[in-house]
């Protein structure tokens, strides 16, 4: 067996060689061909999606995933043979991401991107944290900054919707958030801003970090059509990709339409996913669909704003998306494939096709879909070279950030330092957007909207350690995917409880048992649900949690009552009589000693049921009390 795996692995490094070569001369796995067979190498069609192409914004972030084994060394990844137009363009490198329901990391192939005007790209990383290594999420930061301010958590935010009608139907919709001014955070709530056919907004909000929280700011970015190519993951080997000399270069391209059906928000995971996640043990893992992230309050989602905005004519669009995404919950069938190879055997065979189960597309194809949004042009030898050069100079400048934020995530770091905010120098990121730089056809971006003024009287709330106002909110941030069963009917209520009205159901599950918890607490404050005077004094029991001791502090009680009893016994008398129910019970107790033994049941009986013990007494001893007086 060892000598044909030998074989096997000499023949399959033999035919990487022949097929394809990189500009360097190295051997190339690439996906040039209508289906790629290359051994080892996997196209999928599903999986995260690139964080510079769009990354989530939640409003309770948190520390990302932790993975239980070291991330292998970033691939040699060369940048497809066409680009986009226009001198905005560039080429970002890709990374290794955690599949936990692998158990291996995946490749996130790099893309092809417009950069937002005056943005710079900050990768992200991986670094050893705990008993694993944990990843760092990546952002698109102020080009003019050369500061990075490390914060402390962020409180949970107090976004509630829409509290102001929109001044026009072209206006978005943008949640508020907090920033942090004079050593402390305020509260900026939401405002409204007029919708762009060819721009996205992305509001202020914050990501973490192993020195703190950085606070990035709003910016405009390109709309879906104009932002650029992203490329399809792919699960490759470990005997494929620690070849030495190894390159490869995407070419399978993730159609954006995903982005408006196949969606889904993993804020534990600070990635948008797509594809096939539509079983009931994805919803427990932490997959909400896109358009769900809002009637959850756990972030914004600025797709879903978008297209809400571009489809404000359709009153059935919303309705439209839960009735699809409900379907593919109930019928497997009905879900997209999961691997490319798997979509041309699926296309192959279908007699209609279905175009929202065609996820990906190879680049060839690109230019004879008749999209006029998109236009490609072909790289040049040199070209190619720089972009590959700049590929290298991105994972210099991740090194640099990862050494620069190492030393709170080894622990020697100050931890309070993040109290008080902490500075540090940031080097300028290769990616960055040149002045006035323009993508082919594309305008300047509008001007950034007019903030409201932050509300000095809204209270910060602290947050849990998960950074989750509501525990139900969503699972743990390193929860394990378990497979899910082939065949699987449905998701569970979680995620169909995010769509539409069926929400409603949750709240009503969390309303009980607050009532629940209102009965509880009455019984504690015996003054709050009498309101008759004397049952004040029952309060002095308070230490009635003694009476588990009775038998031993049974002298005590007499020594207490006889204090009243004595001086205001003839007073309250009167007063007792319409209130029959406490004196003729504190009476009797001082005078004989066998009747303190009945003393200690009607004692535990005013705390579990007050009322059944008034009811009896009145008719029977209020009458003795008068006798006896």
């Amino acid at each position: 067996m060892m000598k044909f795996q030998t074989l096997a692995n000499w023949f399959l490094a033999a035919a990487l060689v022949v097929f394809a070569t990189d500009p360097y001369g190295r051997p190339l796995a690439a996906q040039n061909k209508p289906a790629d067979t290359t051994e080892g190498v996997e196209v999928l069609t599903r999986g995260p999606v690139h964080e510079a192409f769009a990354g989530t914004i939640s409003f309770h972030p948190e520390p990302g995933v932790q993975a239980p084994k070291a991330p292998p060394e970033p691939i040699q990844e060369l940048p497809p043979e066409q680009t986009l137009e226009g001198n905005n363009v560039a080429w970002i490198p890709g990374y290794w991401a955690w599949d936990d329901e692998r158990d291996d990391f995946l490749w996130i192939s790099g893309i092809w991107r417009s950069l937002p005007p005056g943005r710079q790209w900050v990768p992200g990383y991986w670094a050893e944290a705990g008993n694993g290594y944990q990843w760092t999420s990546g952002y698109w930061a102020d080009a003019n900054a050369t500061d990075v301010d490390y914060l402390p958590q962020p409180p949970a935010s107090l976004e509630a919707g829409p509290n102001v009608d929109a001044p026009s139907a072209n206006h978005i919709w943008v949640s508020g958030n907090w920033v942090w001014q004079n050593s402390s955070y305020m509260w900026r709530p939401g405002y409204w801003v007029l919708g762009q056919q060819n721009w996205m907004w992305t509001p202020s909000y914050y990501t973490w970090a192993p020195r703190g929280y950085v606070f990035v700011n709003g910016y405009w970015d390109y709309s879906l059509a104009r932002r650029g190519l992203l490329f399809a993951p792919v699960y490759m080997n470990a005997n494929i990709y620690s070849r030495n000399g190894f390159s490869y270069s995407p070419s399978i391209v993730i159609n954006s339409s995903i982005f408006a059906n196949q969606l889904f928000f993993r804020p534990s995971y600070q990635h948008y996913y797509f594809g096939d996640y539509y079983a009931s043990n994805y919803s427990s893992g932490g997959f909400y669909p896109w358009f769900a992230v809002g009637t959850r309050r756990m972030g914004y989602d600025p797709f879903f704003a978008q297209q809400r905005w571009q489809n404000r004519q359709n009153a059935n669009w919303e309705k439209g998306l839960q009735t699809s995404f409900k379907n593919r919950v109930d019928h497997e069938d009905a879900r997209p494939p999961r691997t490319f190879a798997a979509q041309q055997k699926a296309g192959k065979n279908a007699d209609t096709k279905d175009n929202n189960l065609v996820v990906a597309t190879p680049l060839s194809e690109i230019s004879k879909t008749g999209d006029k949004s998109v236009k490609l042009r072909a790289v040049k030898a040199d070209e190619r070279k720089e972009f590959a050069q700049r590929g290298e100079e991105i994972q210099k400048f991740r090194k640099e950030r990862q050494g620069a934020e190492a030393k709170a995530a080894t622990g020697t770091d100050d931890k309070t330092a993040v109290k008080a905010g902490l500075k540090q120098k940031m080097p300028q990121s290769p990616i960055a957007a040149k002045a006035d730089a323009k993508a082919a056809g594309d305008l300047a971006p509008p001007k950034a909207p007019e903030l409201p003024a932050v509300d000095t009287k809204a209270k910060p709330a602290p947050r849990d350690v998960a950074g989750k106002k509501d525990p139900g909110d969503e699972p743990a941030a390193n929860s394990k995917i378990k497979p899910a069963a082939v065949g699987t009917a449905r998701t569970k209520s979680k995620t169909e409880a995010s769509e539409d009205p069926a929400e409603s159901a949750s709240p009503t599950q969390k309303s009980p048992p607050k009532t629940n918890t209102k009965t509880a607490v009455d019984p504690k404050p015996k003054p709050d649900p009498v309101p008759d005077p004397k049952p004040a004094p029952e309060p002095k029991p308070k230490p009635e949690p003694k009476p588990k001791a009775e038998p031993k502090p049974m002298p005590t009680p007499p020594k207490v009552d006889p204090t009243p009893e004595p001086k205001p016994a003839p007073k309250p008398e009167p007063k007792a009589a319409p209130k029959p129910m406490p004196q003729p019970k504190t009476a009797p107790e001082p005078k004989a000693d066998p009747k303190p033994k009945v003393d200690p049941k009607p004692v535990p009986a005013p705390k579990a049921d007050p009322k059944p013990e008034r009811n009896p007494a009145p008719k029977n001893k209020p009458e003795k009390s008068k006798g006896d007086n």
